[in-house]
């Protein structure tokens, strides 16, 4: 049996994905750094969610014994470290305060939080609707 996601969780989830997302794009708008290296950040926190997303989906898909190759889902968890990685060392190397670092590190960690709980959440209501349908 599907338990229904609670509207609270669900709630929360998006709210941690929009305050972490919106959060750090924020604060890369309003930072005194070059353009280059908010791309730099801003393309980190991008690959960073698509890893996390993916590997949410990877590791929910070989729960429910649904086909996954060994290198994608390899792939998935390069790419979520990798992305974590890349954000570390950019922050160790930046010349901004120690704040800004706490900062990004936690918005990011947020995103990627909310980013991993609204795909949960998505798949689990997905599977809950069809088996409804099933059922009827």
């Amino acid at each position: 049996m599907v338990q229904k996601t609670s509207v609270a969780f669900i709630a929360a989830s998006w709210v941690a994905l929009g305050a972490g997302t919106v959060g750090f794009i924020v604060g890369l708008a309003r930072a005194e750094m070059l353009l280059n290296e908010k791309g730099y950040y801003f393309t980190v926190l991008m690959f960073g969610l698509f890893g996390v997303v993916s590997l949410q989906k990877s590791v929910r898909d070989r729960l429910e014994n649904l086909p996954v190759t060994n290198i994608y889902y390899g792939i998935c968890w390069f790419g979520t470290l990798l992305s974590i990685a890349l954000l570390t060392i950019g922050l160790i190397n930046a010349t901004i305060l120690p704040s800004e670092k706490g900062f990004y590190a936690f918005a990011f960690l947020l995103a990627l939080f909310g980013a991993i709980s609204v795909q949960k959440n998505t798949r689990d209501n997905m599977a809950l609707t069809q088996s409804e349908n099933t059922n009827r």
